[in-house]
């Protein structure tokens, strides 16, 4: 059978959520199914690591799929016409953009529904984009796959979809992220907070992410211990820098206390994880949540919100807070900092519950809906 995957998202050092699905599924699936060729469609020349075996076959469309228009004429145009070229038998997008005018059957992966939500998560040419087509996209596909129940049951709901259509597949977290030994802690925050224990926050810095809640948040802890050396460190790349967070961050009393890094590479950010007090991760909306089983594989402590599919992934072994409520995030970091016993009970139930997601569970549950797609050729 001919596979073809809308792999644009395969960057050397740019994988953000999405890229690290689409790495993790795919090179499981090209290697353990080589009687299938695969054939990857990027929209730039690609990178050889994500060649995953003799049967990835490359295909460079155009153009380079960032911006609305350009996404239309990459999936209306080239991904149509390339799919015709090549007698594709089945389609997968991982990332849930997919062409409107081809009948070859079509798995694409819709990890959240986040743009349908709020009206300022995105630039408003990409929120208007994807709320007027993700909808045709997903009555369009023959079938779609999703990472949470909480996301499949909001594209139910919101797209009106039949829920037998949709499967849960769930994500998982690098093999990188480990425990970390009282000596790689010492050394890494003397690198990055000279010698300090941390909070450490990390994701693209996006409204979504809810950064001035978590910044207002510190500023308090800071406020009620004084004598306490705990440092913020943010980690991600500055998507939206404006408005209430800006202000928030200009206002700060601690602000010196706070140190932003950056982008950095998953060797790096795991040893970043291992050695920090906790990972705060008090998103306003996710549809899955990585980060949150990347600090159970290192044995970090989370503080994660009580909404959207964050209570799914966390079960008991994270405090869940009220993202909008800034002393409640406070009071998380107050607690989880002061007590030892409850960071190690945290840290117990997350190495139990890291188990439960795996890349290598993702790959066969996507195999297993990308079958399922096949059959209804």
């Amino acid at each position: 059978m001919r596979i073809a995957v809308n792999t644009r998202l395969l960057l050397p050092n740019r994988l953000d959520g999405i890229g690290w699905f689409t790495a993790e599924t795919l090179q499981r699936i090209v290697q353990l199914h080589p009687e299938h060729d695969f054939y990857f469609f990027f929209d730039r020349r690609p990178d050889p690591q994500f060649l995953y075996g003799v049967n990835v076959k490359p295909v460079v469309l155009f153009p380079q799929a960032r911006h609305p228009l350009l996404w239309r004429i990459f999936f209306g145009i080239s991904v149509t016409r390339a799919l015709r070229r090549y007698k594709i038998d089945l389609f997968l997008s991982p990332d849930g953009w997919m062409s409107l005018r081809t009948d070859v059957p079509t798995l694409t992966v819709i990890h959240d529904l986040n743009f349908e939500h709020s009206n300022d998560f995105l630039r408003p040419s990409h929120q208007r984009y994807m709320k007027r087509f993700f909808p045709r996209f997903a009555r369009k596909a023959t079938r779609i796959a999703t990472v949470s129940e909480f996301s499949k049951q909001d594209i139910v709901n919101t797209y009106n979809i039949d829920s037998k259509k949709i499967d849960v597949v769930y994500d998982g977290a690098h093999n990188y992220y480990r425990p970390c030994n009282d000596d790689e802690k010492r050394q890494t925050r003397e690198k990055y907070t000279d010698g300090k224990p941390y909070f450490i926050y990390v994701g693209t810095i996006s409204r979504r992410k809810n950064l001035t809640n978590i910044i207002l948040a510190f500023d308090r802890y800071k406020e009620s211990h004084p004598l306490s050396g705990m440092q913020l460190l943010v980690v991600g790349s500055r998507y939206w820098w404006q408005d209430e967070l800006a202000e928030a961050y200009d206002n700060m009393r601690h602000k010196s206390d706070v140190r932003f890094i950056g982008h950095v590479g998953s060797d790096i950010l795991a040893q970043l994880m291992g050695a920090s007090t906790a990972l705060v991760y008090a998103s306003l909306f996710e549809g899955f949540g990585i980060p949150i089983i990347e600090a159970f594989s290192a044995e970090t402590a989370v503080i994660t919100s009580n909404v959207t599919s964050m209570p799914e992934v966390a079960g008991d072994a994270a405090l869940l807070v009220d993202p909008l409520s800034v002393e409640d995030v406070e009071k998380a970091m107050s607690d989880i900092a002061d007590d030892e016993n409850l960071r190690e009970s945290l840290i117990e139930k997350g190495r139990q519950r890291k188990d439960i997601f795996t890349w290598k569970r993702t790959a066969t549950l996507l195999w297993q809906s990308l079958m399922k797609t096949s059959e209804m050729r």
